[in-house]
């Protein structure tokens, strides 16, 4: 599958909050991405077919030596086809060339697809956050050193 990494704008917006309110409980708002699209510290970016349709996007961020990916979702039509993995190799290199040392993320325990990607690319389980999400579900800290 060919695919198109590029950072988000404004045009994404509303297919990338279409992936957002079908993947999360709680969903960013369209206030959220603009915000990271306006911040210094974050280069979020979407996968793209190349007829322009947005299969998936990722947020990240890198403050001081620390990187973190806030936000990460693949259309459900597009899953399992390693448009994930593209994303967070994107965001990996991207965190690395602004110098960070690690990069950090947290994901919902129970979403064992995503936990195994993440471990397949070099992320280890750091902590639990009890209760994090609305329904009273955990979260899984991971992190992966650069």
């Amino acid at each position: 599958m060919q695919l198109i990494i590029c950072p988000m704008s404004e045009k994404h917006l509303q297919k990338v909050l279409t992936i957002e309110n079908a993947s999360f409980s709680r969903p960013w708002t369209i206030r959220h991405f603009q915000d990271e699209i306006e911040s210094p510290h974050a280069l979020p970016i979407v996968a793209e077919s190349p007829d322009g349709e947005v299969l998936g996007y990722l947020c990240p961020k890198v403050v001081l030596d620390e990187g973190e990916i806030l936000d990460v979702a693949v259309a459900e039509s597009a899953r399992g086809k390693g448009i994930g993995r593209l994303l967070v190799e994107h965001a990996l290199s991207w965190c690395r060339e602004r110098g960070a040392a690690v990069v950090l993320l947290e994901v919902r325990v129970g979403n064992d697809s995503a936990i195994e990607l993440y471990r397949r690319m070099g992320f280890t389980e750091s902590g639990i956050r009890k209760r994090y999400y609305e329904d009273g579900s955990d979260a899984l800290l991971m992190q992966r050193p650069l």
